[in-house]
């Protein structure tokens, strides 16, 4: 499933990753990202998180989001790498990008995800 999302007035398409599948697999594999396209996670509850980039290949920045989409904290994370990426606090969800693209359009911690709601609940 998709989802259509805001972020200061930036629109963003973003394949949502509900399930322990999909999120344990993100965008590993993919030789590209499209241009304002993005991965959402979505998780059961809110509790500290940490991504890696084993078998993924292309360089993305993640946002840590709380329960009501609220950016917690952003970090650029490197191709191939099993370097841990944590949220500074508990996170709902995450949202990574290309790398780049959060800066790219002056968002930073602290910035709304507008449409979160619309994202399929995670089970």
């Amino acid at each position: 499933p998709e989802v259509s999302l805001t972020i200061n007035k930036k629109p963003l398409i973003a394949e949502v990753a509900a399930t322990d599948n999909s999120r344990t697999t993100g965008l590993m594999h993919r030789r590209m990202l499209p241009e304002n396209r993005g991965m959402l996670f979505v998780f059961p509850s809110t509790a500290p998180l940490s991504f890696w980039m084993m078998n993924t290949h292309v360089p993305l920045s993640i946002a840590f989001l709380d329960d009501a989409g609220v950016i917690i904290n952003i970090d650029d994370m490197k191709p191939l790498t099993t370097d841990p990426h944590p949220s500074t606090r508990p996170a709902r969800y995450a949202l990574e990008m290309n790398q780049g693209w959060f800066a790219k359009h002056g968002i930073k911690a602290g910035a709304k995800v507008e449409g979160i709601e619309k994202a399929p609940p995670a089970h």
